[in-house]
């Protein structure tokens, strides 16, 4: 139970802004029991998953702070050049460094539906999570 807690509360702040290498804990939680690899598994991206939805509602919250032509001229350009071209499919792609956490505000900045997001933000991280455990129990 305490490496289902740990490998959660690690996704979820591994989700928001701060930086956090949950698939290394991922790996490591795995190695020391392989037998539970699911459970860590969904753990995680649920973790992950709401890390990210915190991030969602923190765009929403922050709608008024800036105009779209700010964000689309800025350094935000090529996360909402992604989000204006794919809508909420690009958020298959919160899982992804640097720009993954950008894209949740920015969904949550535009008013995206929130369930859509969310299942996109979920289908994506789960999908890495079961890639990184398919290859932790491979090389294990």
């Amino acid at each position: 139970m305490t490496a289902l807690w740990l490998i959660f509360s690690g996704a979820f702040f591994a989700a928001t802004l701060l930086p956090g290498g949950s698939e290394v804990l991922l790996v490591a939680l795995i190695d020391q029991a392989p037998e539970t690899w699911l459970a860590l598994v969904i753990a995680a991206t649920l973790g992950n998953t709401l890390g990210s939805l915190t991030s969602y509602y923190l765009g929403a919250l922050g709608r008024v702070a800036k105009t779209p032509e700010e964000l689309a001229s800025g350094r935000y350009r090529h996360s909402v050049k992604l989000i204006e071209r794919y809508g909420y499919w690009s958020l298959l792609l919160a899982w992804t460094p640097l720009i993954g956490d950008i894209l949740c505000l920015l969904a949550g900045w535009m008013k995206m539906p929130l369930l859509k997001s969310s299942l996109m933000i979920l289908i994506g991280k789960g999908l890495r999570y079961l890639l990184v455990a398919a290859l932790a129990l491979h090389w294990l």
